[in-house]
């Protein structure tokens, strides 16, 4: 397992569209978000440890900030034929093991990942309401066998200055993770072996 850092795509960035189907076969794309104030896009996936480590505080915190107003999507762009974990079928059945409440999607061409330009699981970024990028990093200090506490601190604190009008830091930590596991052949530019 290769540790990997977030890119950290610059910030005032527009967020790449998207269209992606969902765990039910439901297509979903950045428009469906056009109402909301702040939009987080996840990319996550079911095998990896990190993801794995903050999940039981990350779904609780996601129905939290859409109860906010917060648009919530996640996005799985690993190579499933190499990591059978990560099927539409397997999110499917975690997503509805976990209660999601957000949409969970399949980026199995891996292409909205490189627009993004995301490299680990999980990796965050946050957009305000003309969806221009003021996070991306990680969901807190925590990090399997840290003993750190799993809260999403970095993240929340971003989200929460934002729906409050306040300024969000840009004092931004990378996150940590397992690499995307991209298709042979079509590891993008910014992938370190």
């Amino acid at each position: 397992m290769v540790l990997t850092a977030s890119t950290m795509l610059p910030l005032g960035t527009s967020a790449p569209d998207f269209s992606l189907p969902d765990t039910h076969g439901k297509m979903v794309s950045l428009k469906d978000f056009q109402d909301k104030p702040v939009l987080l896009v996840m990319f996550i996936c079911n095998h990896c440890p990190y993801v794995k480590h903050i999940q039981p505080r990350l779904v609780p915190f996601c129905k939290e900030l859409q109860d906010r107003g917060v648009g919530v999507v996640a996005i799985n762009s690993n190579d499933a034929s190499q990591y059978p974990d990560d099927s539409p079928e397997n999110m499917a059945k975690v997503a509805k093991q976990l209660g999601y409440t957000f949409p969970y999607l399949y980026d199995e061409q891996q292409k909205v990942a490189k627009e993004y330009a995301a490299a680990c699981t999980p990796d965050f970024y946050v957009f305000d309401s003309a969806r221009r990028l003021v996070y991306r990093g990680q969901f807190d200090d925590s990090r399997p066998g840290n003993g750190v506490p799993v809260t999403g601190k970095d993240l929340w604190d971003a989200i929460d200055a934002l729906l409050t009008g306040r300024t969000v830091s840009l004092k931004q930590k990378p996150s940590m993770g397992c690499n995307i596991k991209w298709k042979p052949g079509n590891e993008p530019s910014y992938f370190a072996h």
